[in-house]
Order: structure tokens, then sequence, then C-alpha cells
């Protein structure tokens, strides 16, 4: 029981500490804050979990488990959401990554049609 009262106690401690600023769009800092809202949100639905269970004090550990899938997954949306082109030029230095698909729907001229394309930036860089 004391821990659960200390995952409550950082967890409401991280929760007031992540206050929102303005500042010019930081890949690190988006990708933090992915990882961590997924891992907060991961621990909830681990806790939910708790109430299908016949004895919720004998699996905690579904918080956990929730907890580090849904930090996985959050790395892994803000890593994916970051990263705009395969490759980016900058300071003289190429990166490689996975680029950003994005979908779109446009209307055709003809009879109305709606068609779904999809676009990915493949070089980007600044000049």
């Amino acid at each position: 029981m004391k821990n659960l009262q200390r995952c409550v106690i950082i967890a409401v401690t991280f929760i007031f500490m992540a206050n929102p600023c303005f500042a010019a769009e930081n890949t690190f800092k988006t990708f933090f804050e992915d990882a961590f809202y997924g891992g907060l949100t991961g621990g909830l639905v681990g806790g939910a979990l708790l109430v299908f269970t016949k004895k919720p004090l004998d699996h905690l550990d579904y918080v956990g488990y929730g907890a580090a899938a849904g930090v996985i997954v959050g790395a892994t949306y803000g890593a994916i959401t970051t990263t705009r082109s395969l490759a980016e030029v900058e300071n003289g230095r190429v990166r490689f990554a996975m680029p950003t698909i994005k979908p779109e729907f446009r209307e055709g001229s003809t009879r109305g049609q709606t068609t779904l394309v999809a676009t990915a930036e493949l070089i980007r860089g600044k000049f």
C-alpha cells in the first residue's frame, strides 16, 4: 500500500511540474512530453484493469506494465511526429530519419471524386 501511495505522490508531483511554456518548438521537449504522458496514460489504464481482477493487491504490477507500454508508445509517437523528413541538412550536417507521412483528402476535378493522398518530405534544409 505504501508503494501505491508513493506512486500517486510522484505522479501528482510530475503533473504539477509539467507547466506549459511559450518557447520555440524543441524536438526533445516534444519527445519527452509524449513519452511522459504516454506513461501516465498507460499507468492509469493499468490501474483501471485492476478492477477486473479478484484480488487487486496481488496484481499491482499491471500499473507498471501499463506505464512501461505507455512510455514506449508515447516515445514512438513523439519520435514519429518530431521527424519531418527523410534527410535533414542543418549546419552542414546530414541527419537521416523516418519521414512523417501526412494523409489528406483532395477533391478531384472530374465528377467530384475524392482521393486520399499521402505525402512525405524527402529532403529538408535551411539555406
